[in-house]
């Protein structure tokens, strides 16, 4: 008979009940990481991770090819100190 070794996400939210503090997370049968409310019976399978390929940048409007573009024409940023505030009393 399987028997997971089962452990309590501390702060944890339940998505269905909202209970707090009352998941737990274990391997089922298959060996994929299950995480199941104690409170409500909610249950589901967290994703799988990805593969280390997979941890690249995203290809967006900002970095089209999945890599950090870099300008050219960077240029240091001067940060000038403000004037001191006079009170008037």
């Amino acid at each position: 008979m399987f028997k997971a070794q089962k452990r309590f996400i501390a702060g944890a939210v339940c998505p269905k009940c909202s209970e707090m503090d009352k998941l737990v997370m274990y391997k089922n049968e298959d060996g994929k990481e299950t995480r199941e409310c104690v409170a409500c019976s909610y249950s589901d399978i967290m994703k799988e991770e990805l593969p280390e390929s997979a941890t690249n940048e995203l290809t967006t409007r900002v970095t089209p090819e999945g890599k950090v573009v870099r300008d050219d024409g960077e240029q240091a940023l001067k940060i000038f100190e403000s004037p001191p505030r006079t009170t008037k009393h």
